[in-house]
């Protein structure tokens, strides 16, 4: 199934001589999208310079959503092992999956007042956003260190021999122990090397004790063996393993470390399942608040362009399209065709009859409506936006 795009449109209501939405759905065609209402409350309009620094502030508002939803998406694909089909049921926006949200959205009136200056909503906006995703990045980033301790543990407890905890494996009484000039040192082979080391190891440095090599386990892999010299040679010994790469294991017997070890990893476990869950729950609740959010802002976007393009008094349509990133461009090419003329001298037809854009004319027109004319714009003559979800 191809995933959704979504276009939220503005057209001011002198161009339909029927209904809005009927005319809208007949200019984008049955086969090329879904028009659904899209309610923009009345909100407080201000001066013409404030509403040009708005439009600016939720342009980088927009990008901060669009960014934070993303992360949330990505979240949640690490936690659930990419299962897209359990990512989605975590997708969730006040109640409703994600698309019945966007297809059926409302402003949230008690949450964000109709009655406050466009500056407050829109810093309230911004303050809900952070947080958010301040929550998320810091319950996500807590879940990721437990697994990487638990990680740790767990190839302490099923590695090779070169990593996995010696605790199960070394028996204590083949440890020199409490000697004041012999220790034992244990060395982790190869195993198609084991034959060489049996055959040089009391070689490779003075003071080796003969005759002292013992096997102590092995597995697919490697074979370790523990040796014991003097001391005061025991550095030179195992610079010697490591110019043979044999690794030299540090290693320490403790009373009772065996079960130390199985208690912590136990531990540890029962502390990741935990903070798994805890990221879940706030990873959907993330997603949730974080498209909340950015629905908000996408109307606030539409309210302030209406005023900036169409003017007072505020008489417009505005409506949700659903298509796929496919049919998006004919979406596009359709709306064009039909309402070009509102961008005025700046869009024109050639010969055949295809929309032509000037940009001279398009540079005035975009100064004239108090649109920034920053490189990456894509001008429409149209209150248009495009978005999709990951």
């Amino acid at each position: 199934m191809a995933p959704a795009q979504y276009i939220l449109v503005s057209l001011p209501l002198r161009v339909f001589d029927d209904d809005p939405l009927k005319s809208l759905a007949a200019t984008v065609g049955r086969d090329n999208g879904e028009v659904l209402p899209y309610p923009v409350p009345s909100f407080k309009i201000g001066t013409l310079d404030a509403l040009v620094q708005h439009a600016d502030d939720l342009e980088k508002l927009n990008s901060a959503c669009e960014a934070a939803v993303s992360k949330v998406a990505d979240s949640l694909r690490g936690i659930l092992d990419g299962d897209e089909d359990l990512v989605a049921q975590q997708k969730i926006v006040n109640d409703k999956p994600t698309d019945q949200y966007l297809r059926s959205f409302q402003w949230n009136k008690l949450r964000y007042r109709t009655d406050r200056p466009l500056s407050e909503l829109i810093e309230n906006l911004r303050k809900d956003l952070q947080n958010s995703d301040n929550d998320v990045k810091a319950k996500f980033s807590q879940y990721n260190a437990i697994k990487t301790t638990l990680a740790a543990l767990e190839r302490k407890q099923t590695g090779n021999l070169v990593t996995k905890s010696l605790t199960p494996i070394v028996d204590p009484k083949l440890l020199v122990q409490d000697s004041e000039y012999l220790e034992t040192h244990l060395i982790v082979v190869p195993t198609n090397a084991r034959k060489d080391f049996i055959r040089s190891y009391e070689t490779l440095a003075p003071m080796v004790v003969p005759r002292s090599s013992v096997q102590v386990a092995q597995d697919d892999e490697f074979t370790l063996f523990a040796v014991t010299t003097f001391k005061k040679t025991s550095a030179e010994f195992l610079q010697k393993c490591r110019e043979h790469k044999w690794t030299p294991r540090q290693y320490k017997y403790v009373e009772g470390g065996k079960e130390e070890e199985q208690r912590e990893l136990q531990r540890v476990e029962k502390e990741a399942r935990k903070l798994r869950a805890e990221a879940l729950l706030l990873g959907r609740t993330g997603w949730g608040e974080s498209v909340m959010i950015w629905a908000h802002v996408m109307t606030l976007r539409v309210f302030v362009e209406t005023v900036l393009r169409y003017g007072l008094p505020l008489e417009f349509a505005s409506a949700l399209i659903i298509t796929t990133p496919k049919q998006a461009k004919k979406v596009k090419t359709s709306l064009d065709s039909a309402y070009s003329y509102l961008g005025g001298n700046a869009f024109g037809r050639d010969k055949h009859g295809r929309v032509t854009k000037d940009d001279a004319s398009l540079t005035s027109e975009m100064a004239a409506a108090g649109l920034s004319v920053g490189e990456g714009n894509e001008y429409t003559p149209y209150v248009y936006y495009e978005f999709n979800l990951p």
